[in-house]
């Protein structure tokens, strides 16, 4: 098998040489270049043409988060951010994941016995990824926490019909929520979410997509109410986001250790969903590698359930749609930008016009 071709962005000479060294140790990678700039940058990765780019975010001319927009834009390939502002959590994270970075670490502190360590085996992942192209509109959209400004989707209104939304995502994730929720409008079904990410990451994302779009989204509580125009995301860690009935429908954490690798877990989430609401719920399977959420969007399905899985064309990683898809757990199998639309077609519309395309 060839090595992953590596190329390394980053203005400080010592970061791009502890960057190398660390990746070099891993005979699997070649490092085939490094640019202190996006601009040589750019001539560097036609001149290497590199399977995966490290990105930092502090830069001179451009910064790593507008040359990130280019990239996904012009020049669609695997990026980790490699910067201080890029930590457990930080809003640059997820910007930078929102933009189409397939991952994020910090750069490392003073006394860090290891540097780097954990660099190789992201690189190699993310070497596995097939980064689509994403239009100019969609990066700028990205761009507009800035205004702090909660944007309001251009839909007719309409009345939920008690139904709940089920969603499990992983690799790419971050965009694809990003797309889906941008789409549903204040007054939609409840939504209940697991997004494969480390702890201090989830209550970030829950906070950035609550002050981009209509819905109330937050990070899920223990025994917090599932409410009509309200989006939970599970945290990161050791729990399981469960649906429970208990004198009306409640968020649940639990714990059991990881399911299918995970945890928080997209099988344990639908799976709840099927044994509480049964039929009157819509599962949801987005962009991931691995299977999770697979058996558990099939017994959502033989339950009742009305079941949506992405296509292999719009997603990151078709790995979760793909197995879900292959046992029979989907459906209708949709484009990322029409799921929204779909799903909202599956309750109770009033008023609406038109009709699902």
């Amino acid at each position: 098998m060839s090595p992953v071709r590596v190329l390394v962005v980053d203005d400080s000479a010592t970061m791009r040489g502890l960057i190398s060294l660390a990746l070099r140790r891993d005979p699997e990678i070649e490092v085939v270049g490094t640019a202190s700039n996006p601009m040589t940058a750019r001539d560097a990765i036609k001149a290497h043409n590199p399977d995966v780019i490290t990105l930092d975010v502090e830069m001179p001319g451009m910064n790593g988060l507008e040359f990130l927009e280019k990239i996904v834009r012009l020049r669609p390939m695997p990026v980790i951010m490699v910067s201080n502002l890029t930590g457990a959590g930080t809003e640059t994270a997820i910007e930078a994941m929102q933009i189409g970075a397939v991952d994020c670490i910090a750069k490392p502190q003073p006394g860090d016995v290891q540097p780097f360590a954990e660099l190789p085996g992201k690189v190699k992942a993310a070497a596995g990824v097939r980064v689509r192209p994403r239009a100019a509109g969609a990066a700028a959209e990205s761009k507009s926490s800035a205004t702090g400004e909660r944007r309001r989707p251009m839909l007719a209104s309409y009345e939920p019909d008690g139904r709940v939304i089920a969603i499990g995502s992983s690799t790419g994730g971050v965009e694809a929520l990003s797309t889906l929720i941008a789409q549903l409008p204040e007054n939609c079904p409840p939504i209940m979410i697991v997004q494969h990410m480390p702890p201090d990451f989830t209550a970030s994302l829950a906070t950035r997509l609550d002050r981009l779009y209509a819905p109330k989204v937050v990070e899920a509580k223990d025994g917090m109410p599932v409410e009509v125009g309200h989006a939970y995301i599970a945290p990161g860690g050791p729990k399981h986001l469960e649906l429970q009935d208990r004198s009306g429908l409640r968020c649940h954490l639990v714990g059991g250790g990881p399911v299918n690798g995970h945890s928080p877990s997209a099988d344990v989430l639908f799976k709840s969903v099927a044994q509480t609401v049964k039929s009157d719920a819509i599962g949801i399977i987005l962009t991931g590698m691995g299977r999770d959420g697979a058996q558990g969007l099939l017994e959502m399905r033989d339950a009742g359930a009305r079941t949506i899985g992405q296509d292999e064309a719009s997603s990151l990683i078709y790995g979760m749609p793909r197995a879900a898809f292959e046992i029979g757990a989907v459906e209708r199998q949709l484009p990322l930008d029409r799921i929204a639309n779909a799903a909202l077609v599956m309750t109770n519309l009033r008023g609406r016009q038109g009709r699902e395309n």
